[in-house]
């Protein structure tokens, strides 16, 4: 999707979607955050976030929003006015968050979003901040936001944040999000959760050992829809579970046999296909204003 601006003074940007390829647990710090090894995999599927400058200073949310969340609460809101605050900006800004991507999902669709507002703003207000910064700060907001800042899929570690670059072959997902939702910390605190999966290295991803996400046993025993999900999907491929659920999807080579996939699901379970990307739309969009 490139950026377009209207005739209201609003530019529309894209803010795309994410599948964790796999998900392991290797440990716990002392800080109680948990030590993480996954692959995040980019799509062409995401939210749209519209930004109206203000030169009045103030950071606004228009339109209906996340049902449920108050504008402070916003992760996009939030994102505008960490980088307002850090980079001294005095103009302001309109925000509105088209939602796409379903909110719960494992898809990151709300660390997209912050992540899209820092980036852009960072352009449109001058705040001349460099990508390591804008990665820390969206570190700030939350654990998936620095990959979603750096546009590149990667195989991450730590919480999340330790990114480096993987090229990954072009694949096609079909993806359901079963429309419940298990706050993360619950899952954490399950006491079957596996929190000691051995260390792992990118070759090992690049062979194909490295499968699963520990959080899917947990959710398969809590969330009967989670359950019904993955057992549906496994009648057309390996299913499998993003970030900390619910979303599932399974991976395909070619557009058409994903399309063929969904085809043979039941209609009730709104699946969608979506492309996996080599790098973020959100960069295109950047380089093409």
């Amino acid at each position: 999707m490139n950026a377009r601006v209207d005739d209201a003074g609003w530019s529309w940007w894209p803010a795309p979607a994410k599948l964790n390829l796999f998900l392991h647990i290797t440990g716990r710090r002392a800080d109680g955050y948990h030590e993480l090894q996954t692959v995040f995999r980019l799509l062409d599927w995401g939210d749209r976030i519209g930004l109206r400058l203000r030169e009045d200073g103030q950071v606004r949310r228009q339109g209906d929003g996340l049902a449920g969340v108050a504008e402070a609460d916003d992760l996009a809101v939030r994102a505008a006015r960490l980088l307002k605050e850090v980079a001294n900006v005095e103009k302001g800004v309109d925000i509105v968050v088209e939602k796409n991507v379903p909110a719960g999902g494992g898809f990151g669709g709300g660390s997209s979003d912050a992540a899209t507002v820092l980036v852009v703003l960072n352009r449109l207000w001058g705040a001349g901040l460099d990508e390591n910064t804008l990665a820390a700060l969206g570190l700030c907001l939350g654990a998936d936001v620095p990959v979603f800042v750096r546009g590149h899929n990667a195989w991450a570690e730590g919480v999340g944040e330790r990114l480096r670059p993987i090229t990954l072959p072009q694949a096609w997902y079909v993806v359901v999000e079963p429309g419940v939702h298990v706050p993360t910390p619950l899952l954490f605190a399950d006491p079957d959760l596996t929190r000691d999966s051995p260390q792992a290295k990118i070759e090992d991803f690049a062979s194909g050992l490295l499968v699963g996400n520990v959080f899917e046993p947990v959710l398969r025993r809590r969330e009967p829809a989670v359950e019904a999900v993955l057992a549906a999907l496994s009648d057309i491929g390996t299913a499998r579970l993003t970030g900390s659920g619910s979303g599932c999807f399974v991976e395909f080579d070619s557009q058409a046999a994903a399309e063929q996939g969904r085809a043979k699901l039941s209609k009730e379970l709104r699946a969608r296909v979506a492309a996996g990307v080599a790098r973020s739309p959100l960069l295109d969009a950047l380089e093409q204003h």
